[in-house]
């Protein structure tokens, strides 16, 4: 959870805090919690792992140790131990369900440089440099860099709502879901594995395929899930019990938010299901900090995409025809919202 300050002390430390994001970014690029993911080592044996200089290995791993994310013998040991906690385990381990290192770095590459450019957006309403005219989309796949993380990173953003998604909607009863965005297929794979009567379709555009060809197929699910190729601009989604957005109605402005849920409701089966999963702003925008922080990533990254409540989701999800719109907690800053059509 993200530091609500309460004295000066805690000013300081929350107008520092990039140092610590640093730290974490810098120690996902050198694979630190790879190097670690078999069991413990030997401080020297982590400093060559990972390339560390002596100077800064020592107070570099310890302060990951301060952080919760590695534990350590005992200091006195003439060669102390590293080892990862639980929470880096689960979540800083490639292959592990909720792993969300490929975001992270897509944030250090991407989103980091980024920032340093938030004074000029909050005076002018204009995105970052480095923006052009061209879709988003169309943006990141003209780009062979983005085009070979950006996959990766959505699904690594999206893991743990992933996971906790699958837990709370009555997934055994449906047939089929589409999953608007798809990526490479993290969702479809992780559901299809879990409920076996499940055909998963993955609609994205058309540069997607390949990439989601082989997760699926690496997976072992690819007779039962298949790939959509499509632009929702131009193109109706495709029909299915249950339509899946995450993340991507925070995109874009409100006028495609509207028609992204008309669309929505029209490719739905009677009486069937919208799910949208992002890191919802709470209602009376005081506590989710992440989901305020992700609208001003928004401004930074789009011409017109924003982050919202769902309160705002409520009101257009009625305003296209949905009934009986609840929320659903996923995990820490993730919420979903779940309309019947």
């Amino acid at each position: 959870m993200l530091l609500r300050v309460s004295c000066p002390t805690d000013v300081l430390e929350l107008g520092t805090s990039f140092y610590a994001a640093k730290v974490l970014l810098a120690a996902v690029e050198l694979g630190v919690f790879e190097a670690l993911a078999d069991g413990p080592l030997p401080a020297r044996r982590l400093h060559t792992e990972c390339g560390l200089h002596p100077r800064t290995a020592r107070d570099f791993l310890d302060v990951l140790v301060s952080l919760g994310l590695l534990e350590r013998s005992d200091i006195l040991q003439p060669q102390p131990v590293y080892a990862l906690t639980p929470v880096a385990e689960a979540g800083l381990v490639r292959g592990r369900p909720e792993y969300v290192g490929d975001f992270l770095t897509l944030a250090d590459r991407r989103s980091y440089p980024l920032w340093g450019h938030l004074t000029d957006t909050l005076r002018t309403g204009e995105p970052g440099p480095g923006l052009d005219d061209r879709d988003l989309f169309d943006a990141v796949y003209a780009d062979p860099k983005q085009a070979s993380i950006y996959p990766a990173a959505m699904s690594s953003l999206s893991a743990p709502a992933i996971v906790a998604l699958a837990e709370v909607f009555p997934w055994a009863d449906q047939r089929t879901v589409c999953d608007v965005g798809a990526s490479r297929g993290a969702l479809l794979v992780h559901l299809t594995r879990r409920f076996p009567q499940l055909e998963g379709l993955g609609f994205d555009l058309p540069d997607v395929a390949p990439m989601f060809a082989e997760y699926v197929e690496q997976a072992g699910v690819g007779e039962r899930v298949r790939f959509v190729p499509g632009d929702f601009f131009a193109d109706q989604l495709p029909s299915a019990d249950v339509l899946v957005m995450g993340h991507i109605l925070h995109d874009w402005n409100l006028e495609t938010k509207r028609m992204l849920l008309d669309k929505a409701h029209k490719a739905l089966r009677p009486d069937g299901t919208l799910v949208i999963y992002e890191t919802l702003i709470d209602d009376e925008r005081r506590s989710n900090t992440f989901g305020l922080l992700m609208s001003l990533h928004m401004a930074l990254r789009t011409r017109g995409g924003f982050d919202y409540t769902a309160a705002d989701a409520r009101s257009w999800l009625l305003d296209a025809g949905f009934r009986d719109v609840r929320v659903q907690h996923l995990v820490g800053a993730h919420s979903a919202l779940i309309a019947t059509a």
